[in-house]
């Protein structure tokens, strides 16, 4: 959407406008209430969700992916793709609450498991992984999710550590491209443990350059972070590596941009992380269609939003008139 004339004017974005907020189950990036800015777009409704501390430069792309979804024709699906396999996502709790949460992901064979969260130690990311690993048995998929929190000798430490478990891949172990490249070649090819890049790749000003330096096995891409549906496909092909697509706290409709995306994709070996509304305490779409995973997939399909959900979660005057503001300003940012 580099041609500006595809751009909504801000005042029809800003009266199509909807903000709600929706507590999470668990705390997850340190929210317990996560905003979400809705449009009811021409093609139909769409998300921008940017996290709240977010510059405008980088919430930008989201908006770009919102517009994206909402005003423009999507790339094709894959022949026959209309479900999407996805994982469940196991925030940093104790050990003892890890059934409890997995039990909402309803036939999904694959957990994602955060660790190396701030104030806990490796040895409480041990006992969640475990207890995880207990829960799925020997045929299930355990991948761990470090968003960056690892130097390069406590990633190497702590993967040794949890090696026992059958990891199916380690995702974003070390912030740079350069820690990446090193732990890569310290554990990867020695344990036979998969690297992934996550904030390597959609917090990245050239995300291909993960790829260029060799430093992980394959890609997480996320819709909204990365500008869209078509642009991460871009990225993607350009990459040359494997992918698999994620979510970013969304609602359902944000949820079914990313399953729209993963549909689209050439080849898709993976789970995806597009389960996380089991995170929220609600949506913004009837419970039975809310994307969920049910039998560990969920559909390629735009949900419809309903009205009297909009009206339960609506966020405060205030809150509303700060994402006005900010949608005004990622608005210019891609007007220039």
């Amino acid at each position: 959407m580099d041609d500006t004339s595809q751009l909504p004017d801000l005042d029809d974005l800003l009266e199509r406008m909807h903000v709600v907020a929706i507590p999470l189950d668990t705390r997850f990036r340190g929210q317990t209430v996560r905003e979400l800015a809705l449009f009811d777009g021409p093609r139909g409704w769409t998300e921008f969700s940017p996290f709240p501390e977010y510059g405008d430069a980088e919430a930008s792309s989201w908006l770009r992916a919102a517009v994206d979804f909402g005003w423009h024709e999507l790339p094709a699906a894959r022949e026959g793709c209309t479900s999407i396999r996805v994982n469940a996502t196991l925030p940093a709790v104790p050990a003892d609450d890890v059934e409890r949460v997995l039990a909402r992901y309803d036939g999904c064979r694959t957990v994602k498991v955060k660790v190396a969260e701030r104030g806990q130690t490796l040895d409480d990311d041990i006992a969640r992984v475990r207890r995880a690993r207990e829960l799925l048995g020997a045929e299930g998929r355990v991948r761990i999710d470090a968003n960056g929190g690892w130097n390069i000798d406590e990633a190497e430490h702590a993967i040794r550590s949890l090696a026992e478990f059958d990891l199916e891949y380690v995702e974003q172990p070390c912030a740079s491209v350069e820690e990446l490249v090193e732990i890569r070649e310290r554990v990867g090819e020695s344990l036979g443990i998969p690297i992934a890049a996550d904030e390597s790749v959609r917090k990245a000003e050239d995300p291909i350059a993960v790829a260029r330096a060799g430093a992980a096995d394959l890609i997480v891409v996320k819709a909204q972070p990365l500008g869209g549906v078509a642009r991460a496909l871009g990225i993607v092909a350009e990459a040359g590596l494997p992918a698999v697509v994620s979510s970013a706290l969304e609602s359902s409709v944000g949820i079914a941009m990313g399953a729209h995306l993963a549909a689209a994709l050439p080849e898709l070996d993976y789970d995806c992380g597009l389960a996380t509304v089991d995170l929220f305490t609600g949506d913004v779409v009837a419970p039975g269609e809310s994307l969920v995973p049910r039998g560990g997939t969920i559909p390629v399909e735009r949900p419809r939003v309903d009205p009297a959900l909009l009206e339960t979660h609506r966020a405060t005057d205030a809150r509303r008139q700060w994402w006005a503001e900010r949608v005004t300003r990622t608005h210019a940012h891609l007007a220039r």
